[in-house]
Protein backbone atom coordinates (compact mmCIF):
# COMPACT_ATOMS: atom_id res chain seq x y z
CA UNK A 1 0.00 0.00 0.00
CA UNK A 2 2.89 2.34 -0.78
CA UNK A 3 4.18 4.26 -3.79
CA UNK A 4 7.94 4.59 -4.29
CA UNK A 5 9.53 7.05 -6.71
CA UNK A 6 12.75 6.23 -8.56
CA UNK A 7 15.03 8.43 -10.63
CA UNK A 8 15.25 8.41 -14.41
CA UNK A 9 17.12 5.42 -15.78
CA UNK A 10 18.82 4.38 -19.00
CA UNK A 11 19.60 7.82 -20.41
CA UNK A 12 22.66 7.80 -22.70
CA UNK A 13 22.94 11.61 -22.63
CA UNK A 14 23.16 14.22 -19.89
CA UNK A 15 22.24 17.90 -20.04
CA UNK A 16 22.35 21.01 -17.92
CA UNK A 17 22.33 24.74 -18.58
CA UNK A 18 26.12 24.98 -18.30
CA UNK A 19 27.30 22.17 -20.56
CA UNK A 20 24.28 21.52 -22.79
CA UNK A 21 23.42 18.08 -24.15
CA UNK A 22 26.30 15.60 -24.35
CA UNK A 23 27.14 11.93 -23.79
CA UNK A 24 26.93 10.96 -20.13
CA UNK A 25 30.05 10.46 -18.02
CA UNK A 26 30.85 8.81 -14.71
CA UNK A 27 31.08 12.29 -13.18
CA UNK A 28 27.50 12.94 -14.35
CA UNK A 29 26.32 9.64 -12.89
CA UNK A 30 27.95 10.39 -9.54
CA UNK A 31 26.51 13.93 -9.53
CA UNK A 32 23.00 12.62 -10.09
CA UNK A 33 23.35 9.95 -7.39
CA UNK A 34 24.35 12.70 -4.97
CA UNK A 35 21.31 14.77 -5.93
CA UNK A 36 19.00 11.77 -5.58
CA UNK A 37 20.46 11.14 -2.13
CA UNK A 38 19.70 14.70 -1.06
CA UNK A 39 16.15 14.90 -2.43
CA UNK A 40 13.58 13.48 -0.02
CA UNK A 41 10.82 12.75 -2.58
CA UNK A 42 13.17 10.29 -4.32
CA UNK A 43 13.11 6.85 -2.70
CA UNK A 44 15.15 4.74 -5.12
CA UNK A 45 18.38 5.43 -7.06
CA UNK A 46 18.31 3.82 -10.50
CA UNK A 47 21.36 1.78 -11.46
CA UNK A 48 21.12 3.09 -15.02
CA UNK A 49 20.54 6.73 -14.07
CA UNK A 50 22.73 8.05 -16.88
CA UNK A 51 25.18 5.99 -18.92
CA UNK A 52 28.87 6.81 -18.25
CA UNK A 53 30.01 6.61 -21.84
CA UNK A 54 33.57 7.52 -20.88
CA UNK A 55 33.94 3.98 -19.45
CA UNK A 56 34.22 0.70 -21.40
CA UNK A 57 30.87 -1.10 -21.55
CA UNK A 58 32.01 -4.34 -19.84
CA UNK A 59 33.07 -2.52 -16.64
CA UNK A 60 30.57 0.36 -16.39
CA UNK A 61 28.34 -1.47 -13.98
CA UNK A 62 31.14 -1.74 -11.43
CA UNK A 63 31.70 2.00 -11.12
CA UNK A 64 27.97 2.68 -11.15
CA UNK A 65 27.32 0.21 -8.33
CA UNK A 66 30.25 1.61 -6.36
CA UNK A 67 28.80 5.12 -6.69
CA UNK A 68 25.35 3.93 -5.59
CA UNK A 69 26.75 2.24 -2.49
CA UNK A 70 29.15 4.99 -1.46
CA UNK A 71 27.29 8.19 -2.41
CA UNK A 72 23.80 7.28 -1.19
CA UNK A 73 22.15 5.05 1.37
CA UNK A 74 18.81 4.91 -0.44
CA UNK A 75 17.30 1.82 -2.00
CA UNK A 76 18.67 1.02 -5.43
CA UNK A 77 18.05 -0.88 -8.63
CA UNK A 78 20.66 -3.01 -10.34
CA UNK A 79 21.23 -3.62 -14.04
CA UNK A 80 19.93 -6.90 -15.49
CA UNK A 81 22.51 -7.01 -18.28
CA UNK A 82 23.42 -10.68 -18.21
CA UNK A 83 24.51 -13.23 -15.64
CA UNK A 84 28.02 -11.83 -15.21
CA UNK A 85 26.75 -8.33 -14.39
CA UNK A 86 24.18 -9.79 -11.99
CA UNK A 87 26.87 -11.84 -10.27
CA UNK A 88 29.00 -8.73 -9.73
CA UNK A 89 26.08 -6.80 -8.23
CA UNK A 90 25.27 -9.71 -5.92
CA UNK A 91 28.91 -9.98 -4.82
CA UNK A 92 29.06 -6.24 -4.04
CA UNK A 93 25.82 -6.43 -2.08
CA UNK A 94 27.27 -9.31 -0.06
CA UNK A 95 30.22 -7.10 0.89
CA UNK A 96 27.92 -4.29 2.05
CA UNK A 97 25.24 -6.33 3.81
CA UNK A 98 27.34 -8.96 5.55
CA UNK A 99 27.39 -11.95 3.26
CA UNK A 100 25.35 -13.81 0.68
CA UNK A 101 22.97 -15.29 3.25
CA UNK A 102 21.95 -11.79 4.35
CA UNK A 103 21.37 -10.71 0.75
CA UNK A 104 19.18 -13.74 0.04
CA UNK A 105 17.21 -13.38 3.27
CA UNK A 106 16.07 -9.84 2.46
CA UNK A 107 16.14 -8.39 -1.09
CA UNK A 108 18.55 -5.49 -1.46
CA UNK A 109 18.00 -4.84 -5.16
CA UNK A 110 15.15 -4.45 -7.56
CA UNK A 111 16.12 -5.12 -11.15
CA UNK A 112 14.20 -4.19 -14.29
CA UNK A 113 13.83 -7.01 -16.82
CA UNK A 114 12.33 -5.77 -20.10
CA UNK A 115 10.66 -8.01 -22.62
CA UNK A 116 11.97 -7.56 -26.15
CA UNK A 117 8.45 -7.11 -27.46
CA UNK A 118 6.73 -8.64 -29.25
CA UNK A 119 6.70 -11.93 -27.33
CA UNK A 120 10.39 -12.34 -26.66
CA UNK A 121 13.06 -11.93 -23.95
CA UNK A 122 16.65 -11.56 -25.11
CA UNK A 123 19.51 -13.57 -23.64
CA UNK A 124 20.98 -10.74 -21.56
CA UNK A 125 17.66 -9.93 -19.91
CA UNK A 126 17.05 -13.61 -19.22
CA UNK A 127 20.56 -13.95 -17.81
CA UNK A 128 19.90 -11.05 -15.45
CA UNK A 129 16.50 -12.41 -14.45
CA UNK A 130 17.93 -15.84 -13.65
CA UNK A 131 20.99 -14.43 -11.88
CA UNK A 132 19.04 -12.18 -9.53
CA UNK A 133 16.09 -14.54 -9.01
CA UNK A 134 18.44 -17.31 -7.88
CA UNK A 135 19.50 -15.04 -5.02
CA UNK A 136 15.99 -13.89 -4.13
CA UNK A 137 16.21 -10.34 -5.45
CA UNK A 138 13.12 -8.47 -6.65
CA UNK A 139 12.49 -8.90 -10.39
CA UNK A 140 10.42 -6.17 -12.07
CA UNK A 141 9.20 -7.80 -15.28
CA UNK A 142 8.32 -4.99 -17.68
CA UNK A 143 7.26 -5.37 -21.30
CA UNK A 144 8.12 -2.24 -23.31
CA UNK A 145 5.36 -1.99 -25.89
CA UNK A 146 4.77 0.75 -28.43
CA UNK A 147 1.31 0.13 -29.85
CA UNK A 148 1.41 0.18 -33.62
CA UNK A 149 5.00 -1.06 -33.77
CA UNK A 150 5.61 -3.75 -31.13
CA UNK A 151 1.96 -4.73 -30.79
CA UNK A 152 -1.22 -4.26 -32.82
CA UNK A 153 -2.28 -0.65 -33.06
CA UNK A 154 -5.30 -0.99 -30.76
CA UNK A 155 -4.67 -0.29 -27.10
CA UNK A 156 -6.68 -3.33 -25.96
CA UNK A 157 -4.37 -5.60 -27.95
CA UNK A 158 -1.27 -3.86 -26.62
CA UNK A 159 -2.41 -4.33 -23.01
CA UNK A 160 -3.31 -7.97 -23.63
CA UNK A 161 0.16 -8.54 -25.06
CA UNK A 162 1.74 -6.69 -22.12
CA UNK A 163 -0.11 -8.99 -19.76
CA UNK A 164 1.07 -12.14 -21.52
CA UNK A 165 4.70 -11.01 -21.63
CA UNK A 166 4.72 -9.89 -18.01
CA UNK A 167 3.19 -13.14 -16.77
CA UNK A 168 5.63 -15.21 -18.82
CA UNK A 169 8.60 -13.47 -17.20
CA UNK A 170 7.02 -13.71 -13.75
CA UNK A 171 6.41 -17.43 -14.22
CA UNK A 172 10.07 -17.91 -15.15
CA UNK A 173 11.23 -16.25 -11.92
CA UNK A 174 9.18 -18.79 -9.97
CA UNK A 175 10.68 -21.68 -11.93
CA UNK A 176 14.14 -20.36 -11.02
CA UNK A 177 13.32 -19.82 -7.34
CA UNK A 178 9.78 -20.43 -6.03
CA UNK A 179 8.70 -17.45 -3.95
CA UNK A 180 11.23 -15.06 -5.47
CA UNK A 181 9.80 -11.52 -5.15
CA UNK A 182 8.33 -10.16 -8.37
CA UNK A 183 6.68 -6.96 -9.57
CA UNK A 184 4.24 -6.75 -12.47
CA UNK A 185 5.58 -4.04 -14.77
CA UNK A 186 3.91 -2.10 -17.52
CA UNK A 187 5.52 0.28 -20.00
CA UNK A 188 2.98 0.54 -22.78
CA UNK A 189 2.34 3.60 -24.89
CA UNK A 190 1.86 4.32 -28.57
CA UNK A 191 4.07 5.04 -31.54
CA UNK A 192 3.81 8.39 -33.30
CA UNK A 193 2.39 7.42 -36.68
CA UNK A 194 3.90 10.45 -38.41
CA UNK A 195 7.50 10.02 -37.27
CA UNK A 196 7.74 6.43 -36.02
CA UNK A 197 9.06 7.74 -32.69
CA UNK A 198 7.78 6.65 -29.26
CA UNK A 199 5.09 8.97 -27.90
CA UNK A 200 5.03 9.78 -24.18
CA UNK A 201 2.58 11.65 -21.98
CA UNK A 202 -0.26 10.50 -24.21
CA UNK A 203 -3.85 9.52 -23.37
CA UNK A 204 -3.03 6.00 -24.57
CA UNK A 205 -0.09 5.74 -22.19
CA UNK A 206 -2.26 6.99 -19.34
CA UNK A 207 -4.97 4.42 -20.03
CA UNK A 208 -2.35 1.65 -20.22
CA UNK A 209 -1.07 2.61 -16.76
CA UNK A 210 -4.56 2.53 -15.27
CA UNK A 211 -5.31 -0.85 -16.88
CA UNK A 212 -1.92 -2.23 -15.86
CA UNK A 213 -2.63 -1.39 -12.23
CA UNK A 214 -5.95 -3.23 -12.39
CA UNK A 215 -4.30 -6.31 -13.90
CA UNK A 216 -1.54 -6.34 -11.28
CA UNK A 217 -4.12 -6.17 -8.49
CA UNK A 218 -6.10 -8.97 -10.16
CA UNK A 219 -3.03 -11.21 -9.81
CA UNK A 220 -2.20 -9.97 -6.32
CA UNK A 221 1.13 -8.47 -7.42
CA UNK A 222 2.76 -5.09 -6.83
CA UNK A 223 2.72 -2.84 -9.89
CA UNK A 224 5.49 -0.89 -11.59
CA UNK A 225 4.59 2.14 -13.69
CA UNK A 226 6.53 5.09 -15.08
CA UNK A 227 6.14 8.79 -14.39
CA UNK A 228 7.94 11.80 -15.77
CA UNK A 229 7.81 10.56 -19.37
CA UNK A 230 7.85 13.19 -22.10
CA UNK A 231 9.15 13.86 -25.61
CA UNK A 232 10.31 17.42 -25.04
CA UNK A 233 13.85 18.47 -25.95
CA UNK A 234 13.85 21.30 -23.40
CA UNK A 235 12.71 21.90 -19.84
CA UNK A 236 9.57 23.63 -21.01
CA UNK A 237 5.78 23.51 -20.86
CA UNK A 238 5.63 20.38 -23.04
CA UNK A 239 7.97 18.59 -20.64
CA UNK A 240 5.70 19.65 -17.78
CA UNK A 241 2.31 18.64 -19.12
CA UNK A 242 3.49 15.37 -20.66
CA UNK A 243 5.21 14.49 -17.39
CA UNK A 244 2.00 15.05 -15.46
CA UNK A 245 0.06 12.95 -18.00
CA UNK A 246 2.43 10.08 -17.14
CA UNK A 247 2.86 10.65 -13.43
CA UNK A 248 -0.75 11.12 -12.35
CA UNK A 249 -2.06 7.96 -14.07
CA UNK A 250 0.81 5.99 -12.52
CA UNK A 251 -0.15 7.23 -9.07
CA UNK A 252 -3.90 6.91 -9.61
CA UNK A 253 -3.31 3.43 -11.05
CA UNK A 254 -1.70 2.67 -7.67
CA UNK A 255 1.75 1.84 -8.97
CA UNK A 256 3.94 0.73 -6.08
CA UNK A 257 7.14 1.47 -7.96
CA UNK A 258 7.29 4.45 -10.31
CA UNK A 259 10.46 4.65 -12.38
CA UNK A 260 11.70 7.68 -14.32
CA UNK A 261 9.91 9.94 -11.85
CA UNK A 262 12.62 12.63 -12.02
CA UNK A 263 15.03 13.80 -14.71
CA UNK A 264 13.59 12.22 -17.87
CA UNK A 265 13.80 14.33 -21.05
CA UNK A 266 13.71 13.75 -24.81
CA UNK A 267 11.92 10.37 -24.77
CA UNK A 268 14.39 9.05 -22.20
CA UNK A 269 17.53 9.85 -24.18
CA UNK A 270 18.53 12.61 -21.76
CA UNK A 271 18.97 12.87 -18.01
CA UNK A 272 18.45 16.57 -17.33
CA UNK A 273 19.75 18.24 -14.18
CA UNK A 274 17.12 20.98 -14.24
CA UNK A 275 14.27 18.62 -15.11
CA UNK A 276 15.31 16.43 -12.20
CA UNK A 277 14.92 19.27 -9.71
CA UNK A 278 11.62 20.45 -11.21
CA UNK A 279 10.31 16.87 -11.07
CA UNK A 280 11.37 16.60 -7.43
CA UNK A 281 9.25 19.69 -6.77
CA UNK A 282 6.32 18.00 -8.52
CA UNK A 283 6.80 14.81 -6.49
CA UNK A 284 6.96 16.76 -3.25
CA UNK A 285 3.69 18.53 -4.10
CA UNK A 286 2.09 15.23 -5.04
CA UNK A 287 3.23 13.52 -1.85
CA UNK A 288 1.85 16.38 0.23
CA UNK A 289 -1.46 16.17 -1.64
CA UNK A 290 -1.77 12.40 -1.32
CA UNK A 291 -1.05 12.54 2.40
CA UNK A 292 -4.54 13.99 2.79
CA UNK A 293 -5.65 16.07 5.77
CA UNK A 294 -6.51 15.44 9.38
CA UNK A 295 -9.96 16.28 10.72
CA UNK A 296 -9.94 16.76 14.48
CA UNK A 297 -10.82 19.57 16.92
CA UNK A 298 -7.37 21.16 16.70
CA UNK A 299 -7.40 21.31 12.90
CA UNK A 300 -11.02 22.40 12.65
CA UNK A 301 -10.08 25.35 14.86
CA UNK A 302 -13.65 26.34 15.71
CA UNK A 303 -12.38 28.41 18.64
CA UNK A 304 -10.18 30.45 16.29
CA UNK A 305 -13.09 30.98 13.90
CA UNK A 306 -15.24 32.22 16.78
CA UNK A 307 -12.44 34.42 18.13
CA UNK A 308 -11.93 36.32 14.86
CA UNK A 309 -15.57 36.41 13.91
CA UNK A 310 -16.84 38.03 10.73
CA UNK A 311 -14.78 40.54 8.77
CA UNK A 312 -11.48 39.95 10.62
CA UNK A 313 -8.34 38.07 9.64
CA UNK A 314 -6.29 35.18 10.96
CA UNK A 315 -2.74 36.41 10.31
CA UNK A 316 -1.86 37.02 13.94
CA UNK A 317 -4.04 34.59 15.87
CA UNK A 318 -2.36 32.13 18.29
CA UNK A 319 -3.62 29.26 16.13
CA UNK A 320 -1.87 30.67 13.03
CA UNK A 321 1.32 31.68 14.82
CA UNK A 322 1.72 28.20 16.28
CA UNK A 323 1.44 26.50 12.88
CA UNK A 324 2.40 28.87 10.07
CA UNK A 325 5.87 27.43 9.49
CA UNK A 326 4.56 23.98 8.58
CA UNK A 327 0.92 24.57 7.68
CA UNK A 328 1.46 24.77 3.91
CA UNK A 329 3.79 23.30 1.35
CA UNK A 330 6.80 25.55 0.78
CA UNK A 331 7.99 25.42 -2.84
CA UNK A 332 11.52 24.54 -3.87
CA UNK A 333 11.48 25.98 -7.39
CA UNK A 334 8.14 27.73 -7.92
CA UNK A 335 8.30 31.52 -7.91
CA UNK A 336 5.63 33.42 -5.98
CA UNK A 337 7.16 36.89 -6.03
CA UNK A 338 5.43 39.86 -7.60
CA UNK A 339 6.47 40.91 -11.08
CA UNK A 340 8.80 43.73 -10.03
CA UNK A 341 10.73 41.55 -7.57
CA UNK A 342 10.98 38.78 -10.17
CA UNK A 343 12.51 41.27 -12.63
CA UNK A 344 14.97 42.51 -10.02
CA UNK A 345 16.11 38.92 -9.45
CA UNK A 346 16.98 38.45 -13.11
CA UNK A 347 13.71 37.25 -14.64
CA UNK A 348 14.75 33.66 -14.06
CA UNK A 349 12.47 30.93 -15.37
CA UNK A 350 11.88 27.59 -13.66
CA UNK A 351 14.84 25.90 -15.37
CA UNK A 352 17.29 28.57 -14.19
CA UNK A 353 15.92 28.47 -10.66
CA UNK A 354 16.21 24.68 -10.70
CA UNK A 355 19.81 24.90 -11.91
CA UNK A 356 20.70 27.26 -9.05
CA UNK A 357 19.05 24.98 -6.49
CA UNK A 358 20.83 21.91 -7.86
CA UNK A 359 24.20 23.62 -7.52
CA UNK A 360 23.39 24.71 -3.97
CA UNK A 361 22.45 21.16 -3.03
CA UNK A 362 25.57 19.68 -4.59
CA UNK A 363 27.78 22.22 -2.83
CA UNK A 364 26.25 21.15 0.48
CA UNK A 365 26.43 17.40 -0.24
CA UNK A 366 27.98 15.11 2.34
CA UNK A 367 28.22 11.35 1.76
CA UNK A 368 26.32 9.01 4.06
CA UNK A 369 28.35 7.07 6.62
CA UNK A 370 29.85 3.80 5.39
CA UNK A 371 32.19 1.55 7.33
CA UNK A 372 35.73 2.20 6.08
CA UNK A 373 36.53 -1.52 5.80
CA UNK A 374 33.43 -2.06 3.63
CA UNK A 375 34.34 0.87 1.40
CA UNK A 376 37.86 -0.49 0.95
CA UNK A 377 36.61 -3.98 0.16
CA UNK A 378 34.17 -2.60 -2.41
CA UNK A 379 36.91 -0.59 -4.11
CA UNK A 380 39.23 -3.60 -4.13
CA UNK A 381 36.53 -5.78 -5.66
CA UNK A 382 35.92 -3.23 -8.42
CA UNK A 383 39.64 -2.94 -9.17
CA UNK A 384 40.04 -6.73 -9.34
CA UNK A 385 37.02 -7.26 -11.57
CA UNK A 386 38.20 -4.56 -13.98
CA UNK A 387 41.37 -6.60 -14.51
CA UNK A 388 39.42 -9.83 -14.97
CA UNK A 389 36.74 -8.58 -17.38
CA UNK A 390 37.59 -8.39 -21.10
CA UNK A 391 37.59 -4.72 -22.12
CA UNK A 392 37.23 -4.33 -25.85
Amino acid sequence: NHTNFATVGGAPFYSDLESGRRPGTLADFRRMVQLAHLCGPIHIVEGLLVEPQDLPVPVRHLDKALAQFTLSDKAMTAAAHGREVAADYIAMAAIVYGGLDAVEAQPVYATIVNANSPLRFDDRMLGGLIGYARHGQAIVVTPFILAGAMSPVTLAAAIAQQNAEALAGIALTQLVRPGAPVVYGGFTTNIDMQSGSPAFGTPEGALALLCGGQLARHYGLPFRGSGGLNNSKAVDAQAGYETQMSLWPAVMGHANLILHAAGWLEAGLVCSLEKFIIDVEGLAIMQRTLAGLTIEPDTLALDAIAEVGSGGHHFGTPHTLARYRSAFYMPLVSDRQNYDKWREDGERDAARRAHTLARQLLNAYEPPPLDEAIAEELAAFVDRRKLELPVR
